[in-house]
């Protein structure tokens, strides 16, 4: 019944660094006091890049960066963070999480936004 008046029903997303060209986006979707923890816990993953919460509207509630940042650089998060509403994978995610196809679900980020691989000698 209070789901019914603004009671949680989030998709908690959350962008996990796999390696330097790969990382994973992770959702999930969690009611009430189960949507906090599930922020909580895209939050404070070792590896999490960047976490959203999104309404099942699809709408940005809350987000930033995660302990995983570290392992990332500065604009790459800044263009992840510009991006991430329109990216193809978050996208194809939150919309299982929304029509209930599945209340978790993890695919492999297809995103332009990689870091460029850097050669060997190079000191860019």
């Amino acid at each position: 019944m209070f789901g019914l008046f603004g009671g949680k029903d989030w998709n908690v997303i959350a962008i996990i660094f796999e390696r330097r060209d790969l990382y994973q986006v992770s959702g999930q979707r969690a009611k009430g006091s189960a949507a906090d923890k599930a922020r909580d816990g895209a939050k404070g993953h070792a590896r999490t890049v960047y976490w959203a919460v999104f309404n099942q509207k699809g709408s940005f509630q809350s987000g930033g960066t995660g302990n995983g940042a570290i392992n990332v650089p500065p604009d790459v998060i800044k263009r992840l963070e510009r991006e991430l509403q329109t990216n193809r994978t978050v996208q194809e995610v939150l919309k299982a999480l929304e029509t209930k196809q599945t209340d978790k679900l993890a695919k492999p980020l297809v995103w332009g936004g990689y870091p460029p691989r850097q050669m060997h000698g190079q000191n860019t």
